[in-house]
């Protein structure tokens, strides 16, 4: 049974009760669930996280906000560590972020080692994940009294920050950002307008009165368009390796490098933290830097250890990272969090000051669940890899048409409204072909999901201010002002940046 928190509940009081919910049945056997989809999911190379959990995000509508939370989290955890297997064992990564895993895995793999590195990615995944989750409890105190000084304004504003952070950071021209987030903003507004009766964009068609769920948005754009862009690929991965080894030479290879796998930590859980990174970027920059400040003993790309405690060991801590802004402020930073930000809306649940006052035992929850799942993860880890070779050898062939069914079903479940099952397929080839064009898919989710939330607490900030814009940049509003400034920052800089430097330049 899920524990609700009173409404004047202290911060400890909220952990305690936030514990007893993350230990109690069946939250509990949930996480677990998670976690073991999580890793198949991210053992299977072009899977991934964003994709089960957007399948399984409409199944979650019987569940209570708490368990369903903490299942798409799991999830999320529990493909950090999956991508490794198939990163180390065919060359091929299950996830993005497990890319950086296969530049020493898989020589290690080849040189008969396959078990130590799969013990080694385990441990470092799992060891530097619920050392980030008890420092998600400790700077808890510290983000309720940041968030609890955010209003209307400064959430619209932030909103609109998050999407041009994520037009920067995103692969391709920041043009093709910004156009893909006001897309996606656009498509929120189908539907009656959030503060008025009036309809928008809906053709005279009542079916479209509601708008396009954003939840069939997030399958389309994730699960279809990642299965058809499964089913078109053609590259082969490279041969796979016998699994052979010691995993307690595995074990002890982590604690022999502790400056490795706590650098690693830190900075997967940094980086997680800035909306747009993800863990793709942590994991690369983790691996980069151990093999600059290592360079002198190291033989990167030949299978040294320390290539797979560094990705490894920022990955799950990247999870602990993308909660603050995600939980914080609804500025998720990659696809599983849009997912999940989708999951927190699609219960009821608001980001920022809902879930750090009176819904504290709900985020606490969340937290402690994290810690609790890295511990499983060592547990079914060590468990599996001599087996693990199995996971790669499912058949994408079969997992596809099983993926689409599951979306159609899934988006027509939400409503019964045959549009949402439609918008499925439609923004799924929207997806494939965003990405074939290189589009920021991202930036799009977005904009549909922060959609709602900036127009409603824009019009918000303006019955505050008696309809002056100004509320937006006054000096009598500092934090608005502030990341006013900083939008325009973000979304000037890529163009004036290069030719200040060309300035400069010149000048000297």
């Amino acid at each position: 049974m899920v524990v609700v928190a009173p409404l004047q509940a202290t911060p400890v009081e909220a952990l305690m009760q936030g514990i007893q919910t993350a230990l109690s049945w069946p939250v509990i056997g949930w996480m677990a669930l998670g976690l073991l989809l999580g890793i198949v999911l991210g053992g299977l190379p072009g899977i991934g996280s964003p994709v089960g959990m957007a399948i399984v995000l409409p199944l979650t509508v019987p569940l209570d906000p708490t368990p369903a939370l903490i299942l798409l989290t799991s999830i999320y955890s529990g493909a950090m560590f999956g991508g490794s297997i198939s990163a180390i064992l065919i060359n091929a990564p299950g996830t993005e972020s497990a890319a950086a895993t296969t530049l020493d895995g898989y020589p290690m793999a080849k040189n008969g080692l396959a078990k130590n590195a799969l013990a080694i990615a385990t441990t470092a995944s799992a060891l530097n994940g619920f050392l980030a989750a008890i420092a998600l409890v400790i700077i808890s105190p510290i983000l309720i009294e940041v968030v609890l000084l955010f209003g209307s304004p400064e959430y619209f504003l932030l909103a609109i920050l998050g999407i041009s952070l994520i037009t920067i950071v995103a692969e391709g021209s920041v043009m093709k950002g910004i156009v893909s987030g006001a897309f996606g903003f656009m498509i929120s507004t189908i539907g009656v307008a959030i503060m008025s009766a009036s309809p928008r964009f809906t053709f005279g068609s009542l079916a479209l009165y509601e708008g396009l769920n954003f939840v069939a948005a997030l399958i389309g754009m994730f699960a279809f368009a990642e299965m058809m862009k499964l089913a078109v690929q053609t590259q082969i991965a490279d041969e796979e390796v016998g699994v052979s080894g010691s995993i307690v030479d595995g074990i002890k290879t982590v604690f022999k490098y502790p400056k490795t796998t706590l650098k690693a930590g830190v900075l997967g859980m940094l980086i997680g933290a800035v909306p747009g990174s993800g863990a793709t970027t942590s994991t690369f920059v983790a691996y980069a830097e151990e093999a600059r400040s290592s360079a002198a003993d190291g033989f990167f790309g030949e299978g040294d250890p320390r290539g797979i405690i560094a990705p490894e060991g920022a990955n799950n801590p990247t999870v602990s990272g993308s909660l603050i802004p995600t939980l914080s402020f609804g500025i998720p930073g990659s696809g599983s969090t849009a997912v999940l930000l989708g999951g927190i809306l699609m219960h009821g649940l608001q980001p920022g000051p809902q879930l750090f006052e009176a819904q504290l035992n709900i985020t606490y929850a969340l937290f402690v669940s994290v810690f609790l799942g890295n511990i499983l993860i060592l547990v079914v880890g060590y468990s599996i890899i001599p087996y693990a070779s199995g996971i790669t050898k499912l058949d994408t062939d079969i997992i596809i048409p099983m993926v689409v069914v599951l979306s159609f079903i899934g988006a027509y479940s939400l409503n019964q409204n045959w549009f949402d099952a439609f918008g499925v397929l439609v923004l799924g080839i929207l997806g494939y072909y965003m990405v074939q064009y290189n589009y920021s898919v991202i930036a799009f989710v977005l904009g549909i999901v922060l959609g709602p939330i900036a127009e409603e607490n824009f019009f918000r900030s303006l019955q505050i201010s008696s309809g002056e814009y100004t509320i937006f940049v006054s000096p009598q509003q500092p934090l608005s002002l502030g990341i006013s400034i900083l939008i325009f920052l973000v979304l000037v800089g890529p163009f004036l940046g290069p030719r200040l430097r060309q300035a400069i330049d010149d000048m000297r």
